[in-house]
């Protein structure tokens, strides 16, 4: 989230996590003038209960933002092995979640199949997680696929053949 100034048009404070996008990190970070961060340190009862960063992630995200700021090459990758993983899904009669993400929500809509086709994955050399209530809504169990930069479009491929035989084993597709 942000704060916009709207006299001027630009971004004060900036807050952000250290996540996903940035290779599954932890924690997070707030930018903004020296005056905010000061009162934020001051006052603000999460940073105040909370530990530092370990030095390795830190060093970890800044070179991934050094790296984003001199190409775009690791971010198409991700958006290529994206799209070729949601496409063969979806040819082989999968349903996903969302369109673009490289985050894909295999959907299940049952609990026990999810864990079932997870574990049955994991036989084959695909390690997925299997999600459902509480962490998602009742009836929308899923299968979570995460896809990044580091995979090849073999292991991508491999992958799904995997989806595609269980699934039809465990006839939903």
């Amino acid at each position: 989230s942000s704060g916009i100034n709207a006299e001027y048009g630009r971004v004060d404070i900036i807050n952000s996590t250290l996540g996903k996008a940035l290779g599954g990190a932890c924690g997070g970070y707030t930018t903004g003038p020296k005056e905010v961060i000061e009162i934020l340190r001051q006052r603000s009862r999460p940073y105040l209960f909370s530990n530092t960063m370990p030095p390795a992630v830190v060093g970890a995200a800044l070179k991934v933002f050094e790296l984003l700021t001199e190409s775009s090459e690791l971010p198409e990758l991700v958006a290529r092995n994206t799209m070729h993983f949601r496409s063969r899904m979806m040819e082989a009669g999968f349903t996903l979640s969302g369109t673009e993400h490289p985050i894909v929500p295999v959907m299940l809509y049952d609990a026990a199949l999810a864990s079932s086709i997870a574990d049955e994955l994991l036989k084959k050399g695909i390690y997925v997680i299997g999600f459902s209530f509480p962490v998602v809504p009742k009836g929308l169990a899923r299968i979570r696929v995460q896809m990044s930069g580091g995979h090849t479009i073999e292991q991508i491929d491999r992958c799904v053949d995997a989806f595609i035989e269980v699934g039809k084993q465990k006839g939903i597709i």
